[in-house]
C-alpha cells in the first residue's frame, strides 16, 4: 500500500519540508499426504490431529515493517517565495531562525517515522495475492555446530532395542495382502517412497524420524483407522504414508539402485528408534512436498489447533525446488462446472453496455497466516482455498487466479497441504548446513526427541 502525505510546515520559516514515504510491501479433504509424480517427493498424508492448547502463530501479516529494498524516507527543503533582500544582520538572524526551525521540523519527521508503521498497520487491508516465491527474505543461517539453537545430539537405539521387536502390519492396497515386518524395515520402505534418495543426508534423516514418529503414534494408540477390516496398522498409500514393499526394494540392487538403497538404509540406522514427542507423547508428524515461503497453521487447513504445527518461514523451497511454481490453464466453463456452478451470463444495461461487475468473477477475500488463500469468491459463491484446490486439482492452496477471455489461468506456489515439515525446505536447510535436529525443530515447534522403545513398551 502506498500512502501519500501532504507537505508539513516547520515553524515560521519560509522553508517547506516534504515527506515522501516508499510503498510498504506486505510481504490439504482430509489430513493426508499428497503425491507429486516424478522427481517431486511425496506429501505427508496424516490423520487429523487431536486437540491441543492454543499457541501463538508465526506468519507475515499486513502492517509489517518495511522490507529490504523499499524507498527510504526522503526530505526535500525548498526555498519559499522571494522577498526583498535583507540586510546582512537580519540575514544572519533569519538564517539562525531557519536552522532552529529546520531542526524542529526534522524532530517532527523523526516522530513521524516512529509512528508511521502503526499508522500503516491500522490502515492496511489484507495482503495482496502472494507473488511467486522469491529469495527476498534471506534464509537464516544455521546456528553454530556447538551450542547453537536447535542443536541436539541424537543417539540411535541399539539394534536389539525393544522397538525392533514390534511388528508393523502394512496393508498393500494393490493386492489386499498384509505385509508384516520390523519397525525399522518399515521406515526404510516409507523413506524410499516419500523422499528422493539424492536428497541431502540430514534431510533424509529428518524424513526418517518423521515417518517413524507417524507409525509409532498409531501403534502406541492402537489406531487402525482407515485400514479395511482393521487387520493392519497402516496403509501403503498417501492416505497414511506411501510405502515401497520389501520385494520391490530387494530388486533395487539388481536394477542399479543399490547405492540409493544403501543411502536410505544409512539414514534409518543413524536415527534408529528416534521419534519426536510433545509433552511426552509422539506427535502428528505431518509433512508435505514444498511451500511457497511459509508453512501453514494446523487449524487453517484442518479444524484443530496443534501447538507444534505452527506457521513458520520456509524460504529454502524456491531456492532448491525447480518446480516450485506451476501455471495451469482451464476453461471458464470447466472451472464453474467443477465448482457446481454455471458461468454467469453477461448482464447488459438498458443502454446496451456490458455490466462492469460481470467481468469480476474471482475475488480473493482473505489469506491465512501462511499466505495461502483462506476465502475466495467465485461467481456468486464463497469457497475456502482448500475447496478450490481440491475441486480444481491444484497443487497448493497458495495461488493466483485470473480470467483470460474464455479461460482461467491459475499459478500455484509449492505443493501440498502446507502443514508441518516441507521436504524441499528440509533439503534446502541441509544444503546450507543445518542438522537433522535443527531442521525438525524449525518445522515442529517445541518438540523433543525420545526412543520409540519407551513409548511402545506396553504395546
Amino acid at each position: 500500500m502506498n500512502e501519500k502525505w501532504g507537505p508539513l510546515k516547520a515553524g515560521e520559516t519560509n522553508h517547506r519540508i516534504t515527506v515522501k514515504v516508499g510503498g510498504v510491501k506486505s510481504g490439504d479433504g482430509t489430513p493426508g499426504m499428497d503425491r507429486d509424480p516424478g522427481t517431486v517427493p511425496g506429501r505427508g498424508a496424516l490423520q487429523q490431529p487431536q486437540g491441543a492448547p492454543a499457541q501463538r502463530s508465526v506468519g507475515a501479516g499486513a502492517g509489517a515493517a518495511p522490507a529490504d529494498g523499499e524507498a527510504p524516507l526522503r526530505v526535500r527543503v525548498s526555498p519559499g517565495a522571494r522577498g526583498r533582500r535583507p540586510s546582512s544582520f537580519r540575514q544572519r538572524g533569519r538564517r539562525r531562525k531557519g536552522i532552529v526551525s529546520l531542526a524542529a521540523g526534522l524532530a517532527a519527521l523523526a516522530a513521524l517515522a516512529v509512528l508511521l508503521p502503526a499508522l500503516l498497520a491500522g490502515r492496511a487491508g489484507p495482503p495482496p495475492v502472494p507473488a511467486a516465491p522469491t529469495a527476498a527474505q534471506a534464509p537464516p543461517q544455521p546456528p553454530g555446530a556447538e551450542g547453537g539453537a536447535g542443536t541436539e545430539q541424537l543417539v540411535p537405539a541399539e539394534a536389539s532395542a525393544a522397538a525392533d521387536k514390534t511388528p508393523v502390519r502394512v496393508y498393500l492396497t494393490d493386492t489386499g495382502a498384509v505385509e508384516t515386518l520390523p519397525l525399522e524395515r518399515y521406515v526404510t520402505g516409507v523413506l524410499a517412497a516419500e523422499m528422493p534418495a539424492d536428497f541431502e543426508p540430514e534431510a533424509l534423516k529428518a524424513q526418517a524420524i518423521a515417518a517413524r514418529t507417524f507409525i509409532v503414534r498409531r501403534l502406541a494408540a492402537g489406531d487402525v483407522s482407515g485400514v479395511p477390516g482393521g487387520n493392519a496398522d497402516v496403509l501403503d498409500t498417501v492416505v497414511h504414508q506411501a510405502y515401497v514393499p520389501q520385494k520391490t526394494l530387494e530388486q533395487w540392487s539388481k536394477n542399479g539402485k543399490g547405492e540409493k538403497l544403501t543411502k536410505l538404509e544409512q539414514a534409518v540406522q543413524e536415527t534408529r528408534g528416534i521419534v519426536m514427542t510433545y509433552r511426552g507423547k509422539p506427535i502428528t508428524a505431518s509433512f508435505f512436498s514444498a511451500s511457497g515461503g511459509f508453512t501453514e497453521n494446523s487449524e487453517e487447513y484442518w479444524s484443530v489447533k496443534v501447538p507444534y504445527l505452527r506457521s513458520v518461514p520456509s524460504p529454502w523451497d524456491s531456492l532448491v525446488n525447480p518446480n516450485n511454481e506451476e501455471t495451469v490453464t482451464l476453461s471458464l466453463n470447466d472451472v464453474f462446472r467443477k465448482l457446481g456452478q454455471t458461468v454467469p451470463a453477461v448482464r447488459v444495461s438498458a443502454g446496451g453496455k456490458k455490466n462492469a461487475s460481470s467481468g469480476n468473477l474471482f475475488r480473493t477475500i482473505s489469506f491465512t497466516s501462511g499466505q495461502r488463500i483462506k476465502e475466495i469468491q467465485v461467481g456468486d459463491y464463497v469457497y475456502t482455498g482448500r475447496e478450490i484446490r481440491e475441486k480444481l486439482g491444484l497443487r497448493s492452496s497458495q495461488f493466483k487466479i485470473r480470467q483470460d477471455g474464455g479461460n482461467v489461468k491459475i499459478t500455484t506456489y509449492g505443493y501440498g497441504h502446507g502443514v508441518g515439515m516441507s521436504q524441499w525446505g528440509a533439503n534446502g536447510m541441509a544444503q546450507q548446513g543445518y542438522t537433522t535436529t535443527q531442521i525438525l525443530k524449525h518445522y515442529y515447534t517445541g518438540i523433543s526427541f525420545q526412543q520409540a522403545a519407551r513409548l511402545l513398551k506396553e504395546v
